[in-house]
């Protein structure tokens, strides 16, 4: 994958060969934006940019797609990547185990040349869904395993085939599980030499804190209009937090059907805005951070980040993450967000 072959990223193409010519290569980075925009196909063109022989110079207000430098395309370690068979470069993606072609697989390392050539049909631009389909996959959702983070750990301590760079990239990192992600910790804190581990996300919502403060993150501009939160998730968020202190029955029980009553794909966006809300607590707590609530309740944004610890955060991410798949797949919506704010409310008390 080139720079000069992915549309309306020229900015971040250009600050990425620069950081690279002056030698500021990340251990560990983020890439986060859809896909259809072209988060992973900037990935896959940093890391040839990085592995190629005779990178390419241009002046930007010359060059036709105004770039200020580019692989050559034609190197040996080029043409390998652009072939996503290169020895050194492993991709790490959500998988599923429950299909006819599935069946039996434990891992991203069995579904390798199924990826390879989705990505080569749909030019690094397949989406998650898109993935699925090509796999045949209708309900079941995809997750970046445990023994993905084996491979990974294993892939990065080997010695490097061709003599360069060890590079796994990680896409749609928000599928890790929790397992998955904490096996990773250690990767990203005491990493080996000539390591480059790369995460493409669209959400990051859903990645552990621990996770994100360890990456450098890179924004990818969404070629779309992305939407803002709906008005009324800011006023459910306070109210639902409250009650969970409370716990009044009656009171929950309205909550609950107020919840319950939204659409699934309404009630998958909040339990993501209520993601996105916790971790800006962590952040907040943790980290030392802006407070990012804009709930509109100052008092609240105020006093409720002091809830979200780390000894509470990652068990409330995974009941989140529990309830959101339970939606997906079709489950009452009462039981599960009534399930789930009991289980909200004891993580919340015993911080």
């Amino acid at each position: 994958m080139l720079f000069r072959d992915i549309a309306g990223q020229t900015d971040l193409c250009n600050r990425l060969t620069e950081s690279v010519d002056a030698g500021r290569i990340a251990h560990a980075s983020l890439l986060c934006g859809p896909t259809a925009s072209g988060s992973l196909a900037v990935a896959l063109a940093y890391v040839q940019y990085i592995y190629c022989e005779n990178r390419q110079h241009h002046d930007p207000a010359t060059d036709p797609h105004g770039l200020r430098a580019d692989a050559c395309g034609v190197c040996p370690h080029c043409r390998k990547i652009e072939q996503l068979q290169h020895s050194d470069v492993h991709l790490v993606f959500p998988s599923v185990t429950s299909t006819e072609t599935t069946k039996g697989l434990k891992s991203a390392a069995d579904l390798q040349e199924e990826f390879r050539q989705f990505v080569m049909q749909n030019k690094a631009l397949g989406t998650i869904d898109d993935w699925y389909a090509f796999l045949g996959v209708t309900t079941q959702q995809g997750q970046v395993r445990e023994q993905d983070a084996n491979d990974i750990v294993r892939m990065l301590t080997l010695k490097s085939y061709e003599g360069n760079y060890k590079t796994v990239i990680i896409w749609m990192a928000e599928k890790m599980n929790a397992v998955t992600a904490n096996k990773l910790l250690k990767t990203l804190e005491e990493p080996t030499d000539k390591t480059l581990l790369i995460l493409v996300a669209e959400n990051t919502s859903t990645i552990l804190p621990t996770i994100l403060s360890r990456t450098q993150q890179i924004d990818v501009a969404d070629s779309s209009q992305r939407a803002e939160w709906p008005e009324v998730f800011h006023s459910m968020f306070v109210n639902w937090m409250r009650l969970l202190f409370k716990l009044n029955m009656a009171n929950l029980s309205s909550m609950v059907d107020e919840l319950a009553g939204m659409g699934r794909e309404m009630q998958k966006r909040f339990l993501t805005y209520t993601s996105e809300m916790m971790r800006q607590c962590l952040l907040h707590t943790l980290a030392g951070m802006p407070n990012g609530l804009r709930t509109g309740d100052a008092k609240f944004d105020a006093a409720f980040p002091a809830m979200i610890t780390p000894r509470n955060a990652e068990q409330i991410y995974k009941a989140l993450s529990d309830a959101t798949y339970a939606i997906e797949r079709n489950a009452a919506a009462k039981i599960t967000f009534m399930q789930l704010s009991f289980t909200l409310s004891k993580l919340i008390k015993n911080r």
